[in-house]
């Protein structure tokens, strides 16, 4: 199995109060840590490796995740001086991973299928596939549009008729994708992508999920995905542990 760089260096200004005191990976959900709850579900797809990236408040992440042997998996840093944001972080953090490797998102949760869209990436020879479902809420989020063989044609904002999908936060990806990327700047993957796919049309390709997919965005979003889980797992009660 393939290698996993998680983006957890972010400010999380969003979920403020909350993110002031612990980065937002390092937020319990359901009494778990968020981040524990990632590393473990890579662990049970087969992820032997990963990378998790660094910046605010990083003592919050490193003193619970350590080296990942409790979590069943390998665990190296990334350390990211400023922010490099969601292109900038993959392409420092590339020698210490595989020519390819998954991209999981740090603050949100999903029960994507790893091997089945690995399996999908290796068919197409793309040099990223990114896991969506239908965007079910196109006034809430962004998302993306792709053609009838779901090549990515472009970035969607929220409310347009052309969010069709909406990205879970996992994909795969080839580390020649982010070789344009200058090092040490912050840099966005949609600058990233509409760049490739005007030079290499089919390069950035969408598998289709029915995965799950829960928010960890806002306050509002923390509280409904800690009591959906909580309630779920049997908690007796589904708040932040202290």
């Amino acid at each position: 199995m393939v290698p996993a760089l998680v983006l957890t260096a972010g400010l999380a200004t969003r979920l403020r109060p909350l993110s002031l005191v612990r980065a937002k990976a390092a937020l319990p959900v359901a009494g778990v840590p968020l981040v524990h709850r990632i590393l473990r579900s890579l662990a049970a797809s087969g992820v032997t490796r990963a990378v998790l990236t660094l910046h605010h408040l990083p003592h919050t992440l490193t003193r619970i995740v350590g080296d990942g042997g409790g979590l069943g998996l390998r665990v190296r840093y990334s350390w990211e001086v400023p922010v490099l944001g969601p292109a900038g972080g993959p392409r420092r953090a590339a020698p210490l991973l595989a020519p390819t490797f998954l991209i999981i998102n740090g603050d949100t949760l999903t029960d994507v299928d790893i091997t089945a869209l690995l399996a999908h990436h290796r068919r197409s020879g793309a040099l990223a596939t990114m896991a969506v479902v239908p965007n079910t809420q196109p006034d809430k989020y962004s998302g993306l549009s792709a053609d009838r063989e779901g090549a990515l044609t472009g970035f969607a904002k929220r409310g347009s008729p052309d969010n069709v999908f909406h990205y879970l936060g996992v994909q795969v990806v080839e580390s020649e994708a982010f070789a344009s990327v200058p090092e040490h700047v912050p840099f966005e993957t949609s600058a990233l992508y509409t760049s490739l796919i005007a030079s290499r049309p089919g390069a950035i390709r969408l598998f289709n999920s029915s995965a799950e997919f829960f928010d960890i965005g806002t306050p509002a979003d923390y509280l409904v995905t800690t009591l959906l889980i909580g309630s779920r797992e049997g908690h007796a009660s589904a708040g932040p542990s202290r």
